[in-house]
């Protein structure tokens, strides 16, 4: 992977969900250029609503997203077809279809994706199906595909789960790896000690931002109940409400520019600094798995 720079995401008044049902709702802020960012929060919180809004797979119901063009995205592996009849060296290999096409001869790409192979362990599988591997070893070959994509900008969904603790810590390497060299990292996880351990900058969703800033002023005790507290009290079925009545005041600009920080992480200011999450007259939404 070659070294380079990446571009910031702004989230204006941002709202996303499904059939006019809001998930995330209201959120504003920046995720800066090279920021290695975990999104934490309950089950239902939004986590995997707000990566799909980022990459465009999901319409924004309210607000705007700026981000830049080259984004990777590794979704839940639950979400991945496994018996498809492909190689291992194939599924890798797709990584380069945005820079190359999908008609580009693999035996001149080949080089490439056996590097990207050995680079996550997997020298030797190039010939493997897909279906036969581990979930550790899927994994690594998922992580492979995102080396060949060599984007700026790389969203991770629970990359981590269910597999073991060596190929976690393998593949954190390769995430500290993309955070030094500049790349703009976001992984919605749910193991607050690995957050606390690799991650230094935390969203803590609950529907809406209840904190946003460093990891350890954002995955308190009292921020984490109050994340709690609001998934609980959500709406299902409630309808998406007037972005402008509801929407929260804006940080003033600066670093870092986000612009929710309504629990202890003072140090960056990120507009409301009250201590608790604000909470809508009505609570929305409806979240896919995360």
């Amino acid at each position: 992977m070659s070294a380079a720079a990446s571009t910031p995401i702004h989230l204006h008044g941002l709202t996303l969900g499904y059939d006019r049902h809001p998930a995330v709702h209201h959120l504003d802020g920046t995720i800066r250029a090279g920021d290695l960012l975990a999104l934490a929060g309950p089950n239902g919180a939004g986590k995997s609503t707000l990566l799909k809004g980022l990459t465009g797979e999901i319409p924004v119901l309210d607000g705007r997203i700026e981000r830049p063009d080259d984004i990777a995205y590794l979704p839940q592996v639950d979400a991945i077809d496994r018996s498809f009849p492909v190689s291992v060296m194939d599924l890798a290999a797709m990584g380069l279809w945005r820079r190359l096409g999908p008609w580009r001869a693999l035996r001149r790409t080949a080089p490439a994706v056996r590097e990207a192979l050995a680079t996550v362990g997997l020298s030797g599988f190039e010939a493997r199906p897909i279906g036969t591997l581990s979930g550790g070893q899927f994994r690594r070959a998922l992580f492979a595909r995102l080396i060949l994509q060599d984007c700026r900008t790389i969203l991770l969904d629970e990359p981590f789960t269910g597999i073991d603790a060596r190929t976690t810590d393998d593949l954190l390497g390769l995430v500290r790896r993309w955070h030094e060299e500049g790349r703009t990292v976001v992984a919605a996880l749910h193991d607050f000690a690995q957050i606390r351990t690799h991650f230094p900058t935390t969203l803590l969703l609950a529907r809406e931002p209840v904190a946003w800033g460093p990891t350890a002023r954002v995955l308190t005790q009292d921020n984490l109940a109050r994340a709690r507290s609001l998934s609980e009290a959500w709406d299902e079925d409630a309808p998406i409400c007037d972005g402008a009545r509801h929407a929260h005041p804006r940080a003033e600009a600066g670093p870092p520019d986000h612009a929710h920080s309504h629990g202890h992480d003072h140090e960056h200011d990120h507009g409301h600094s009250h201590g608790h999450a604000h909470v809508h007259p009505h609570a929305h939404g409806r979240e896919d798995a995360a």
